[in-house]
């Protein structure tokens, strides 16, 4: 049985349409208009046990608000869905137990105490016993190096600092699924890169379900074999991290390095170029023109290096982000 199993879920909300000006809004005392802003619109998905899946989308595609369906802090229009056997928004206490929401924009830290502070209420909250609390805070303040900082007060942490301990707060009570809502929003390099570092290592170690939203593509890399995007409140991909490039990209990127001897005014017909900084030049070509260029390159030309690849993973997901929204003008929620 799938830990997490949805079916036809879908979250609708009704906004309320303010006029501009006074008399709009004097009007509106009297007459109200709304839209309907369909949020998530009847999405599949099902996840295994010990998965560690990325959950992709522009901006208003319907990531958080699905997160918070799974999570029981908002109630869907319609569907279903359980985890871990649970419908998350009747809210058991015994479901609450068993998972962790992290949000990279929301602080669930007292932000005037030290994190410490935090971390004994959330003891007292999710009954811990106090051996394993200690244990678990030990364990995890070690891990993200974070030992030092437990009795300073939040509000002088850096935002990374502030992160690692938002972290430690969700796993102190052993959650056997956690949902990452853009954990590395606004971190430097090094920070992203630590945050990596620890959720492999963890999800790794202990097994337990992860479901990541994230923009940024390292995140995804680092972390994620399977990945689903989400555009306009639908699924549009479910599958491996490779897999999106083979099914949404129809180039490939050849880079041909000439030999000194070659003409610098080259002909541009062999692909669209992207980058040239003779004798390197970089062509955009699409994948069944390939061989064909290779060949006709290699017939005609002293070429002294080859290097064929696919385009960057930002790139493709930046495509296929368009293409959704343009294919429709509906309006979205986040």
């Amino acid at each position: 049985m799938p830990i997490i199993e949805v079916n036809d879920l879908s979250k609708h909300y009704r906004v309320y349409q303010k006029q501009e000006g006074i008399g709009g809004s004097i009007r509106g005392l009297f007459h109200r208009e709304f839209r309907e802003v369909q949020a998530v619109k009847g999405i599949n998905l099902t996840v295994e046990q010990g998965e560690f899946v990325a959950f992709l989308g522009p901006n208003g595609a319907g990531k958080t608000t699905t997160l918070k369906l799974l999570s029981g802090v908002i109630q869907p229009t319609g569907g279903t869905a359980t985890v871990m056997g649970y419908v998350p928004w009747l809210r058991q206490n015994d479901y609450r137990r068993r998972f962790a929401l992290v949000m990279g924009q929301k602080n669930q830290l007292w932000w005037d105490l030290p994190a410490r502070e935090s971390y004994r209420l959330h003891q007292h909250i999710y009954a811990v016993d106090a051996k394993e609390f200690e244990a678990r805070l030990d364990e995890l303040s070690v891990l993200l190096d974070v030992t030092r900082l437990l009795d300073q007060p939040v509000r002088e942490l850096s935002l990374g600092e502030r992160m690692k301990m938002e972290l430690i707060a969700a796993l102190l009570h052993s959650p056997e699924v956690l949902f990452l809502d853009e954990p590395t929003i606004g971190l430097d390099v090094i920070a992203q890169h630590n945050i990596q570092k620890f959720l492999k290592y963890y999800q790794e170690k202990r097994r337990i379900t992860i479901l990541l939203t994230s923009h940024y593509m390292k995140d995804i890399a680092a972390l994620c074999q399977r990945v689903v995007v989400i555009a306009r409140g639908t699924i549009q991909y479910d599958g491996s991290l490779s897999g999106i490039i083979d099914k949404f990209s129809g180039d490939k990127l050849v880079t041909l390095q000439f030999a000194a001897s070659e003409s610098l005014s080259l002909p541009k017909s062999l692909g669209e170029v992207v980058n040239e900084n003779w004798p390197k030049i970089q062509y955009k070509v699409p994948r069944g023109d390939v061989p064909r260029l290779l060949a006709e390159t290699l017939r005609d030309h002293s070429i002294e290096d080859v290097v064929v690849e696919d385009p960057p993973l930002e790139d493709v997901i930046a495509g296929l982000f368009r293409e959704s929204m343009e294919n429709s003008d509906e309006p979205t929620h986040a």
